[in-house]
Formats: structure tokens, sequence, C-alpha cells
């Protein structure tokens, strides 16, 4: 069962972690682009029904999930013969805030703590997403781990973070969606740690298991 945050001691918190798709960002719009969005467009290039194309396409995404290659969209662009940005830039309309989520961070910022971004998407992918909503203008700092070589799930990603932008662990929050992120936090460290329940405001509250769990960021206020 998900455990229920308590308030935190904002005073012995010096820097800011936050994910962006899911935590920031409303995950319905990735979870309708690589389920029903890119398959229905993989049909139409190979004349197949959009279910067979899912049938197809599932296996290969469930081959490199929890790897770096996952988040790539270049890789899926030459694996699909399909211009992944193109299609996120046309379908950018779709792109929203979570709620709450802007509120919460102009709250932050009057903290004066260290704001980064530390996201999993790739580079193109983070730039699609500020151009529509201009995310990256609330913080210090963005950092993609595509640079890094390994996503935030492997315990290899948080000495290299750590090496290249140093920080302290002990005083550090780290907000996410994902439990194997925050599991990998976890054992490097991290000391305050924050699950979102509702990443895609048209899904379910999920379980958060061993994590304090928050419906979204606006909790923290």
């Amino acid at each position: 069962m998900s455990v229920l945050a308590p308030p935190l001691p904002w005073q012995q918190i010096e820097t800011v972690l936050i994910d962006m798709d899911g935590t920031l960002l409303d995950l319905a719009f990735d979870q309708w682009f690589w389920q029903e969005h890119l398959p229905d467009v993989y049909a139409g290039r190979h004349g197949l029904t959009s279910a067979e194309a899912t049938r197809r396409l599932t296996p290969r995404f469930e081959a490199v999930q929890g790897q770096l290659l996952w988040y790539c969209i270049d890789h899926w662009s030459r694996e699909l013969e399909i211009d992944i940005r193109a299609l996120k830039v046309a379908a950018g309309d779709r792109i929203r805030w979570l709620e709450g989520a802007p509120q919460f961070l102009a709250r932050l910022a009057a903290l004066s703590k260290r704001r980064w971004i530390l996201t999993n998407a790739h580079p193109d992918t983070y730039a699609i997403k500020d151009a529509r909503v201009a995310v990256g203008r609330h913080f210090d700092a963005v950092y993609s781990t595509h640079p890094f070589g390994v996503p935030k799930e492997t315990a290899a990603f948080w000495p290299k973070f750590c090496e290249h932008t140093p920080f302290n662990p002990a005083t550090t929050l780290l907000i996410d969606d994902s439990l194997p992120v925050l599991r990998a936090a976890r054992a490097y460290g991290i000391r305050w740690l924050r699950a979102i329940r509702r990443p895609d405001s048209g899904g379910v509250v999920r379980d958060t298991r061993d994590f304090e769990g928050i419906d979204s960021v606006a909790d923290l206020l």
C-alpha cells in the first residue's frame, strides 16, 4: 500500500531533482503517443491494422524497457523508419502540465532551492515539450540522462551524475513517478523521496509501495 507523504522539512533540503514526464507533465501524452498514435502511423506505413501493428511493436518496445534505448527517439526513428521527432512536434498541442505543477514550481522558486530537471527523455523530446509549455524556465538547470549513457533507474547513473554535477544526497529531494528510479536513488543515498501516484491524469491512482506518495507535486505546497 502507498504511504501518504508527510510534510517535507524544507529547511533541510538544498537541492530538488524533479522528473519531467509523469511528474510535471501529464503522462497521458506519452501513453497516447506510444500506445496509439505511433502504432497507427506504423500500421499505415505497412498496410496493417492498428491491432496488428501493436502486436509487432510491443515485443520490440519490451525488449529495451528500462534501458536508455527505450527513451531514445533517434533509436526508434532508425528502427521503425519513422521520424519520431516530427511526429511529436506535430502532436505537440496534446502536451500538458499536470494539475498544480506550475504553481508548485513558482512556490519552489521562492524557497531559493537548487531546482534541476532530471529526465530520461531524449534532449530533443525535452526541447519539443519545453517549446510548448516552457518547463525549463522554472529551473536552474535541465539534465537528460542520455549524455551519461545510462538511465536513472540504474545504479551506475547516480555516481556518474554526482561526479558531473556535485550535490549532497543527504540534503536532496527527488520527485519521480518511476519506482525503479526511486529505488536506485534510495540505494545511492538520496534522503528525501516522493513518488507520484497519478502520473497520467486519465489513469488510476497507483500504489507507490514503500515510497511516500503524492497525487501530484501540488500536494507538496
